[in-house]
C-alpha cells in the first residue's frame, strides 16, 4: 500500500492522505477510523457499485443510499436525495459520508457533506481510474447546472482518499480509457507541476503503453500514484485555484463545452478531455507556441491510447465557442485557455484570437 499525504499549505486540518493499494476495501473501516471520528456514515454509492461492493461493506454503523449511474443524475434533484437521507438518518456534524464510486458520485457526496449541517467529515472512496488519478483528490466538489458543468459546488477536502486498486478490474474498457483522459493530462503539464521529482511521464507512458493496456497491476498502480503526487504537488500550493492549480483544466475548456453539447451523454469525460485535448494542441501548433514535433509526439500518444480525439457533432464552431464564453473560469469575458508552450510546459493564455480557436475545434 502506498500513502502520498496532501499537505494544503499552509498546512492545516485539510491536509489528508491518500491510500493507494490491493484489497483497500476490506480495511476501509479500519483506515477510516483512524482519520475521522465518526460513528456513523452515510455510503453515497450507484446502483451498480452497490451490486459489485454493497454486501463487502455493509456494516452496523454505515447505512446506504444508492443513486442512479451517469453524469446526467450529477444534479440538484440527485443531491436533495443524498441531504434527505442525511436527514432521515439524523446525521450529526460529528458523523462523516462517504463517496463510493466515480468521479460523479464524490463530486456530489462531497458537495452534500460541505452544506450538510454547514460541513460533515466525507471520504472518497474511489472505484474509477479517473477518480483515483484526479477527481477525488482535490476538494473540489459539485453539481452540475443546465448552464454549464460543475457550475454549483465548493472546494471541500476529503479526510481521507482510499483508492482501492482492484476494484479497476470491474471497469469496461471504455470506462478505463476514460481514465486515461486524465492520466494522459498529467504527462503535458508536469514541468508545471512543481513536483520535487520529474517522473518524465510523458515518456512513461510511451514506453509503457502496453503494459497499461495489458493493466499490469504493478505499473498501473505506479501510474496512479505518479497522477496523485503530481495533483497533491499543485494543490498543496494553490488549494482555491487562485492561480497555479488552473493548469489542471487542461483540454477541460473544451471538453466541457463537448459535455454540455452532447447532453453529458454521448462522450465520457476522459473522452471529451481526450478531445479537448486534441483541439488545444491544434491552436498551439498554430500559433507556434510547440514546434511540429512535439505536437505529432503528443497526439500520436492519444492516438496510441485509442482515446476518443475527433469530434463528429453537427454544432456550429461559433455555439461551441458560445458555450464556451459560459464557463465558470471565464473572467471579463475572456475565456482562460491552458496551452502548451513547450515540452511537458503549458501556460495560462486569454488573449487568444478568436478565429484560431474555432480553426482549432
Amino acid at each position: 500500500m502506498e500513502k502520498i499525504e496532501v499537505k494544503i499549505n499552509p498546512v492545516s486540518a485539510s491536509s489528508y492522505p491518500i491510500f493507494i493499494g490491493e484489497n483497500l476495501l476490506s480495511d476501509l473501516y479500519e483506515i477510516i477510523q483512524k482519520y475521522t471520528n465518526a460513528s456513523r456514515f452515510l455510503i453515497v454509492t450507484n446502483d451498480t457499485i452497490f451490486s459489485l461492493y454493497g454486501e463487502k461493506l455493509k456494516n452496523e454503523s454505515a447505512q446506504f443510499v444508492i443513486l442512479p449511474d451517469g453524469e446526467i443524475y450529477k444534479n440538484m434533484d440527485t443531491l436533495q436525495r443524498i441531504l434527505d437521507k442525511c436527514m432521515e438518518l439524523n446525521l450529526e456534524r460529528k458523523d462523516a459520508i462517504i463517496a463510493l464510486g466515480g468521479g460523479v458520485i464524490g463530486d456530489m457526496a462531497g458537495f452534500a457533506a460541505s452544506i450538510y449541517r454547514r460541513g460533515i467529515d466525507f471520504i472518497q472512496v474511489p472505484t474509477t481510474l479517473l477518480a483515483m488519478v484526479d477527481s477525488s483528490v482535490g476538494g473540489k466538489v459539485a453539481v452540475n447546472h443546465s448552464s454549464g458543468k460543475n457550475m454549483i459546488g465548493a472546494f471541500y477536502q476529503p479526510k481521507a482518499v482510499i483508492a482501492d486498486t482492484n476494484t479497476l478490474s470491474t471497469l469496461d474498457n471504455r470506462q478505463f480509457k476514460s481514465g486515461l483522459g486524465e492520466v494522459l493530462k498529467y504527462a503535458f503539464i508536469e514541468k508545471n507541476c512543481a513536483c520535487q521529482r520529474d517522473f518524465n511521464f510523458l515518456e512513461f507512458l510511451e514506453v509503457r503503453k502496453d503494459e497499461i493496456l495489458l493493466k499490469n497491476t504493478d505499473i498501473i498502480e505506479k501510474m496512479i500514484r505518479i497522477c496523485c503526487s503530481l495533483k497533491a504537488s499543485v494543490v498543496n500550493k494553490d488549494e482555491k485555484e487562485k492561480g497555479l492549480r488552473a493548469i489542471l483544466n487542461f483540454g477541460h475548456t473544451f471538453a466541457h463545452a463537448i459535455e454540455k453539447l452532447t447532453g453529458y451523454e454521448k462522450y465520457t469525460h476522459g473522452e471529451a478531455v481526450a478531445i479537448g485535448m486534441t483541439m488545444i494542441f491544434n491552436v498551439a501548433v498554430k500559433l507556434n507556441y510547440i514546434s511540429n514535433e512535439y505536437y505529432e509526439r503528443c497526439i500520436n500518444l492519444v492516438n496510441n491510447y485509442s482515446l476518443v480525439n475527433t469530434y463528429s457533432e453537427e454544432f456550429l464552431p461559433y455555439e461551441f465557442y458560445d458555450v464556451m464564453l459560459s464557463d465558470k473560469k471565464v473572467s471579463d469575458y475572456k475565456i482562460n485557455f491552458v496551452i502548451p508552450t513547450g515540452e511537458r510546459e503549458v501556460e495560462i493564455i486569454n488573449n487568444i484570437d478568436k478565429n484560431i480557436i474555432l480553426e482549432g475545434i
